[in-house]
């Protein structure tokens, strides 16, 4: 009995020290701050860095929702505050990938919700270990600063309601804004990154989604019919030099694991043809995103290691030359004085 105490006093010491708990008004490293999923949005009036989490990436968090940290110098990170607070947080099993854009003079916040309700349809692996399929999408909401307050456009996703959607992003495109998400391997065993139209005013989507490319087209990704290919933490960003295409998305590819690849679009444009899938990271973080700092390097966001409980934040510079993107130094997250 006292070995079993002991270990399990072991057990939530470890789950406190990778799961801190922040007193008001303290300041934070990105050490002190588990997140997965981060986003960064660079206000340039203010100068002022806004890093988006869901709630529950915090062991004491008593709601369901995203809530936002500020920080100057991308070291020193504010306490968190709410964002959005979900009113039916019962029926939520899951709250991820929460991310702002400027659009319009207006702020727009995307983020995947997960239910509680399984869909009708059977998974397409029938063996004991598949995951359940449960209902999930993406979600958009309004607001008139990086801070909120969040009003819901509408009251259902901007994916397909029969379609396991995650890790919506935006882009626009001669004007008119696209949203560009991932559909699940769960549901369909071979992911995929999607795009459809959505209203000039973000409200809805036009059409119907169209596919960009699958996970098995990453090199060295697994072959088997039954095999996984993961699609996740897609983002778009156009050199302004070349002016060519690229993404960043997440997969997983054996010898690699939990890795970043890059792709290009042979036209430049949204729908492609994407081309030359090649992965830039692979030590086991993702779910990158790209921003200019207020000195103006270009730096890509990840979290790493992707083991649950463990992920921080990971800065890393990024040097684009007109015809590719490479990974450069690592950015240091944590002040040296």
């Amino acid at each position: 009995m006292k070995i079993i105490c002991i270990a399990a006093l072991m057990l939530i010491a470890m789950i406190y020290s990778t799961n801190p708990v922040y007193a008001d008004g303290e300041l934070l490293t990105s050490r002190d701050i588990r997140i997965r999923d981060p986003f960064i949005y660079a206000e340039a009036r203010t100068k002022t860095y806004y890093m988006y989490a869901q709630s529950g990436n915090r062991l004491n968090s008593d709601y369901k929702g995203v809530e936002v940290y500020t920080s100057r110098d991308l070291v020193n990170w504010t306490t968190p505050q709410r964002v959005l607070t979900l009113p039916n947080e019962e029926e939520i099993k899951d709250v991820w990938a929460p991310e702002v854009h400027e659009y319009k003079g207006s702020y727009y916040l995307l983020v995947t919700l997960s239910f509680n309700r399984l869909l009708s349809e059977n998974k397409p692996v029938d063996e004991a270990n598949w995951p359940e399929m449960y209902e999930r999408g993406t979600y958009i909401y309004r607001a008139e600063s990086p801070a909120g307050p969040i009003c819901p456009l509408k009251n259902t996703s901007h994916t397909p309601a029969d379609w396991m959607a995650l890790d919506g992003t935006l882009f626009v495109e001669d004007d008119i804004p696209y949203l560009v998400f991932c559909h699940e391997w769960v549901q369909i065993i071979d992911g995929t990154i999607n795009l459809i139209q959505l209203n000039d005013d973000l409200s809805g989507p036009v059409g119907n989604p169209e596919i960009l490319f699958r996970g098995s087209d990453a090199p060295g990704a697994k072959t088997g019919p039954r095999q996984r290919k993961v699609t996740d933490g897609c983002f778009l960003y156009r050199s302004p030099t070349s002016r060519k295409l690229f993404m960043i998305w997440s997969t997983f590819l054996p010898g690699s694991g939990y890795c970043v690849v890059l792709t290009e679009s042979r036209s430049g444009q949204i729908r492609g043809p994407w081309i030359n899938h090649r992965p830039i990271f692979k030590e086991d973080g993702g779910h990158g995103m790209l921003f200019r700092s207020f000195d103006g390097r270009l730096i890509m966001a990840l979290h790493r290691p992707n083991q649950r409980g463990m992920e921080r934040l990971y800065l890393y510079t990024v040097v684009d030359n007109g015809d590719t993107l490479e990974i450069g130094e690592e950015i240091p997250t944590i002040s040296r004085e």
